[in-house]
């Protein structure tokens, strides 16, 4: 398989330094670090930072839980300096784009970008276009006629994902999506 065929999947952001030997912090961005963050892991990485240098990829040397965050030590950040100008650095695999999650009620990005988003009753919302990672919950971005709809991707709201079927059932509630046929521009 060619890297034209591979799907580019976000795992991690770097965040603050943690001490003086180059551990970072890492806002684990998918639902298996373990599995992403294992010793040896490759990682492309992406520094937002305007002008912060970092190489293109970075090897996982080992990591670690303190106190709810996963620290990590990466192969190419050495000391403190390093870490700092590492921060906001956003960490991705290349995977197959058949490859699905141990669990299946999880997904990666790119299996639901571009599905049919609905509501229970079968009334139609929009197009699914982006997910947005927060720190607290996710947020479905859906386009519609008129503003985007940002629905919280939790079971409550949430209550089906069907891949194979092409759409996404969403609970609609008020202030949710109810007010979307009484908007004007």
């Amino acid at each position: 398989m060619s890297n034209a065929d591979l799907e580019t999947i976000v795992v991690g952001r770097i965040g603050k330094p943690h001490g003086i030997k180059g551990e970072v912090s890492v806002e684990p961005r998918t639902d298996e670090p373990d599995r992403r963050f294992a010793d040896g892991a490759v990682l492309r990485s992406e520094n937002k930072r305007p002008g912060a240098p970092g190489p293109a990829h970075l090897t996982v040397a080992g990591t670690r839980w303190h106190s709810g965050r996963l620290l990590v030590r990466f192969a190419e950040v050495a000391d403190r300096n390093a870490a700092e100008e590492a921060r906001g650095t956003i960490l991705s695999i290349d995977v197959d784009p058949d490859e699905r999650p141990e669990d299946p009620e999880e997904f990666y990005d790119h299996q639901l970008v571009g599905l049919a988003v609905e509501t229970t009753d079968g009334r139609p919302v929009g197009v699914l276009r982006e997910i947005v990672h927060g720190t607290a919950q996710d947020l479905l971005v859906i386009t519609a006629d008129g503003p985007d709809v940002l629905v919280p991707f939790v079971s409550e709201l949430v209550p089906e994902v069907d891949i194979a079927g092409g759409r996404i059932v969403v609970v609609d509630q008020p202030g949710l999506l109810s007010d979307l046929d009484t908007q004007t521009d």
